[in-house]
């Protein structure tokens, strides 16, 4: 289930190139701003832009993204990654986990051609991450370089100023600072979904493309708030706290802003759209 927070989602059907993903405006009397709910890997041909996002790159001021897609930002992100998700030494991730979980993470990771001794010297949550992104490249052929994030980077016109929602350090420490049982039980549930629905994203996907909100949060975000509060908490609840005031901040200037956010952020009452709303902006969407 971190696969949607982590932008992992993936486009398989035929008709999705006519869907609209999920955009909401929101205005006040000086600013307007375009909220587009991401997915920050994707398949090669896929054409997902809705026009209101063409059009509002166009004339934007800033664009924002969760962290900067350019070349540098992302090597600080792998090399953190590297850092703080290796157990220290002496320790095995398939001592750490129960057996039956260890026998899976076994099966899983020869199907998909991720290393065992390599998986083992992971914690739990990188690990989680390595075979996600190994399924999504072996069954989809999905890659960061074909995602939203990317895509949109490479879009729009050079005077648009880039800003970034978070640093590489903050987004690596809601995941590895959360606590090794949650970690435990999210891996499970991952191994658990590939294993034996590895095509589950695909209803997802298809949510995603038909701006489908509902589908999302009852297939992605719902189990997650069930079995790890505390993961949910850190990765949904407290980062979209977050954001809401840095684009409060932004809506007390003036002009016209782009921002690009993981769908999984954007969805119900936890969501920035309904956030922004509360506070009396106007906030139009689906």
């Amino acid at each position: 289930m971190r696969r949607l927070l982590l932008g992992a989602l993936m486009a398989l059907t035929a008709g999705a190139a006519q869907a609209l993903p999920p955009v909401w405006t929101v205005k006040d009397a000086d600013s307007e701003l375009l909220i587009f709910g991401s997915v920050h890997s994707l398949p090669p041909g896929l054409d997902w832009r809705p026009p209101a996002l063409t059009s509002a790159l166009k004339t934007a001021d800033d664009l924002w993204f969760e962290i900067s897609t350019d070349t540098d930002t992302q090597a600080e992100v792998a090399t953190l990654a590297g850092a703080k998700g290796v157990l220290p030494p002496g320790q095995s991730l398939f001592k750490l986990i129960p057996t039956a979980d260890g026998a899976r993470l076994l099966r899983v990771a020869k199907l998909y051609g991720v290393n065992p001794a390599s998986l083992d010297r992971f914690e739990p949550w990188l690990a989680e991450v390595v075979l996600a992104t190994s399924v999504d490249a072996t069954l989809n052929k999905a890659s960061a370089e074909q995602g939203v994030e990317k895509s949109l980077a490479a879009a729009a016109p050079p005077a648009v100023r880039r800003r970034s929602l978070e640093t590489p350090a903050e987004q690596i420490g809601f995941f590895d600072e959360t606590p090794m049982p949650e970690q435990i039980v999210s891996l499970r549930d991952t191994l658990r979904e590939i294993e034996t629905n590895p095509r589950h994203f695909e209803v997802l996907v298809q949510a995603w493309l038909k701006a489908d909100l509902r589908t999302i949060e009852r297939e992605a975000l719902a189990p997650m708030r069930r079995l790890t509060p505390g993961l949910y908490r850190r990765v949904v609840t407290d980062r979209n706290a977050r954001w809401t005031k840095t684009l409060q901040d932004r809506l007390a200037g003036a002009g016209r802003t782009v921002v690009v956010g993981g769908v999984g952020h954007l969805v119900g009452s936890d969501g920035l759209p309904e956030r922004l709303r509360a506070l009396g902006y106007s906030v139009t969407g689906p």
